[in-house]
């Protein structure tokens, strides 16, 4: 049998611990990317749920009689990181809401938007805070006659 030569064997010791080595740092950058991707959909979850959340409340506000507090807390109950005070509503034109006794019936557009609303990612490290784009949807107005609006505004 024939002995290895000494240069062989120094140089298989230094490389000793290299793929330990390139695998963490490989799985390092990973971890990242998979976590960032897992953040940035979670993002666009609280996003499209906010969307839908204020078509919601646009649909309720137009065919329902019922005042801005319980269109407020239906879409507050969507999605509970959006705070009542967030929600804008308003009637066009201005004013018209304001006399009970004629339960809205001479409005002809109904606003709701929500302003100022912010995702905190959970990426240990790293405090970001992701700003949500104003979202706004306008309906025209229709009463369903009743102040209940029956089983669609409860």
């Amino acid at each position: 049998m024939k002995p290895h030569p000494q240069s062989f064997v120094s140089g298989r010791r230094n490389q000793r611990g290299a793929a330990l080595v390139e695998f963490a740092i490989v799985a390092a950058l990973f971890c990242t990317l998979l976590i960032g991707i897992l953040e940035f959909g979670r993002a666009l979850f609280y996003w499209n749920t906010a969307s839908e959340a204020v078509r919601l409340g646009a649909r309720t506000a137009a065919v329902c009689d019922a005042d801005a507090s319980i269109i407020k807390s239906r879409i507050t109950g969507l999605l509970p990181l959006l705070a009542s005070s967030n929600v804008n509503l308003s009637y066009t034109p201005s004013g018209c809401d304001s006399d009970p006794s004629t339960a809205r019936s001479t409005c002809t557009f109904v606003t709701v938007s929500v302003t100022n609303v912010s995702v905190k990612m959970m990426i240990p490290f790293l405090p970001i805070t992701l700003a949500m784009p104003p979202l706004t949807t306008t309906l025209p107005r229709e009463s369903l006659a009743t102040s209940t609006g029956g089983n669609v505004c409860q």
